[in-house]
């Protein structure tokens, strides 16, 4: 299992890239529960949680602290919001009908702006020292640390608002894949580069499938 989740363990290698097996199978666990939840589908969640763990131990192979910590944030909120939804459907079945999906007003945006801008200040300080304060778990200093932490705080909130069923969070998780696909590029993570590719996509259809269902349940 150890050497399943080495960076430096070789799947196959395409064009003269080296794909590892935690890169590819966290890849495509990651992209088949962003289509269930595009879907509006409950199975994302536990389909997702395999893809965090598996870019858990990828992220912090790489350098990138702040994804590393993103993505036990998201292993956590996955259980929570797979027991949200699950919640939600049990109830929907009793009374025949389905959870809204609706959006954030003006002030609560206002709001999630600064927790955001106050979140990426702290979070990317925290992980630029990181490498300073504790060397023995993280020996090189975090690359990118503020433009990760701003990902990553952005992730939390858009997170927080997909269990919530706000269309808000589309919004966010198109602007932060724009991000990766530069980010993770340029940190020579190729395939998760192009994840980002298909995760903006599928974002976009995730966007405009909400904004149907918004539309007929109104």
């Amino acid at each position: 299992m150890e050497s399943f989740l080495n960076i430096n363990n070789i799947f196959f290698t395409f064009l003269g890239y080296q794909m590892s097996y935690i890169e590819f199978f966290g890849t495509i666990f990651n992209i088949w529960s962003v289509w269930l939840v595009a879907k509006n589908k409950i199975l994302n969640w536990p389909i997702g949680l395999i893809g965090t763990v598996l870019f858990t131990a990828l992220f912090w192979q790489i350098h990138l602290y702040s994804d590393f910590l993103e993505q036990i944030y998201y292993f956590v909120t996955g259980i929570w919001g797979w027991w949200v939804w699950s919640q939600s459907n049990k109830s929907n079945k009793k009374d025949n009908t389905e959870k809204d999906i609706t959006v954030l007003k003006r002030n609560v945006q206002l709001l999630w702006l600064l927790v955001i801008t106050i979140g990426t200040v702290i979070l990317g300080y925290v992980t630029s020292h990181l490498s300073i304060w504790l060397p023995i778990y993280f020996p090189t200093t975090a690359s990118f640390a503020y433009l990760d932490a701003f990902t990553t705080v952005v992730s939390f909130v858009a997170t927080i608002l997909l269990i919530r069923k706000k269309l808000d969070a589309w919004y966010l998780w198109i602007l932060i894949d724009i991000i990766g696909i530069w980010l993770y590029w340029v940190k020579g993570v190729h395939f998760v580069s192009l994840l980002y590719v298909v995760f903006l996509i599928l974002a976009t259809k995730g966007l405009l499938n909400w904004l149907s269902i918004r539309n007929k349940n109104k």
